[in-house]
């Protein structure tokens, strides 16, 4: 696996550190993009069938108009 090497603000990262309980810098940095992710796929999970459903009505022909 690759790994990444970045710069955060400190006071922001003991924020998350003291928010979600973990001890370290590493943990608590990937805890909250794991936490992004997983949101982000039960996003599309909730919102997939609809946006499906608005795709199947776009790619009907329209009736002429007038």
């Amino acid at each position: 696996m690759a790994k990444v090497s970045i710069s955060l603000d400190a006071e922001l990262l003991v924020e998350v550190m003291v928010l979600a309980g973990i001890g370290s810098p590493q943990d608590a940095v990937e805890a909250t993009v794991r936490d992004y992710v997983a949101r982000g796929h039960r996003t599309e999970a909730r919102t997939g069938l609809k946006e499906q459903g608005l795709r199947e009505v776009d790619v009907k022909p329209r009736e002429p108009e007038g």
